[in-house]
């Protein structure tokens, strides 16, 4: 039997003895009752195709992880410009969205970045500075390791553990990196969001009592969000995208941000779907953008796994 692969930082494979134990999930599957949602695939530049068919403040939510300009190997982008010609279509694309996003909005920008240029998710969020308040940092952490010792007696941990996914890294000079970022930036700074909506239940039963916030026995979550990547056997099959993110990270961005106010969802760079899927599971209209009609087609084939109207 073949030895699973696991997705490194930017969904690439590695079949490394130090790739650690991983996580295994049930595949999901479709809702019990079919989504109520409309989601449209628009094949071409968010850039130039977004100004005719999305208007003015009419999207509640981005949820989007763009190109990272890394030399990732996609089939129809080129991942490897100079940098100031990256910053500066960067700064095209920010202002669009912003020209998109509703007022009381939110945009989920995921970035990661390789270990020998750490600065690079920055210079992005430096340029989103220019058009939107950094309200939240947030960190999706793919893999981590916590030793009993570190613990003590603490429920649930009788053993070290480690979990998740990633790709060791060959130099003595940086460390494995096993988290990318997730920038939530809006307008003004001042959404409020549902934090509960993906809290998680006190330790000690006392404190359900003893804190006013604390809603229905939960906590917020806070700005660590352990997120591994399914294993998966068969990279072209199973992930053929590059650099794609877990249903997880779009699911708890738009809980988050509170699906009561959401009317309509964005991904600038749709990619396989994930965020319209995430989105069409929670009832959610929704509209992603991709260069790419292979992508598309999997994001059809994965929409209408929902039961949602794909147009």
């Amino acid at each position: 039997m073949k030895e699973a692969r696991q997705a490194d930082l930017f969904g690439e494979m590695s079949e490394s003895p130090e790739a650690q134990r991983p996580v295994r999930r049930k595949k999901g599957s479709p809702p019990v009752k079919p989504s109520k949602a409309t989601v449209e695939l628009i094949h071409g530049d968010f850039l130039k195709r977004a100004p005719a068919v999305i208007a003015d403040g009419s999207i509640d939510v981005i949820v989007t992880s763009p190109p990272y300009n890394l030399n990732i190997k996609y089939s129809k982008y080129n991942d490897d410009l100079p940098r100031q010609e990256y910053l500066a279509w960067t700064d095209r694309w920010a202002a669009e969205a912003k020209r998109c996003l509703a007022p009381q909005g939110s945009l989920f920008l995921n970035v990661g970045v390789r270990p020998r240029e750490p600065w690079g998710a920055w210079e992005v969020a430096e340029i989103f500075r220019r058009h939107f308040a950094l309200q939240n940092v947030i960190h999706w952490i793919k893999s981590i390791s916590i030793a009993k010792a570190d613990v003590g007696d603490y429920p649930g941990i009788v053993d070290d553990v480690t979990v998740g996914h990633y790709k060791p890294i060959n130099s003595n000079r940086y460390v494995n990196d096993q988290h990318e970022y997730i920038f939530h930036l809006s307008h003004q700074g001042n959404v409020e969001l549902d934090r509960t909506a993906i809290g998680v239940p006190y330790q000690d039963a006392s404190n359900v009592t003893r804190w006013k916030s604390a809603a229905g026995g939960l906590h917020c979550r806070g700005n660590t969000w352990f997120m591994p990547y399914e294993t998966i056997n068969f990279r072209d099959r199973d992930r053929p995208h590059p650099a794609s993110f877990p249903l997880a990270l779009p699911d708890r961005c738009l809980r988050l941000h509170g699906v009561r106010r959401i009317r309509r969802v964005l991904d600038p760079f749709a990619g396989l779907g994930t965020t319209l899927v995430a989105a069409a599971r929670l009832d959610l209209d929704a509209v992603g953008f991709d260069i790419d009609e292979a992508y598309l087609a999997v994001a059809r084939d994965q929409l209408a796994r929902t039961g949602c109207k794909v147009r």
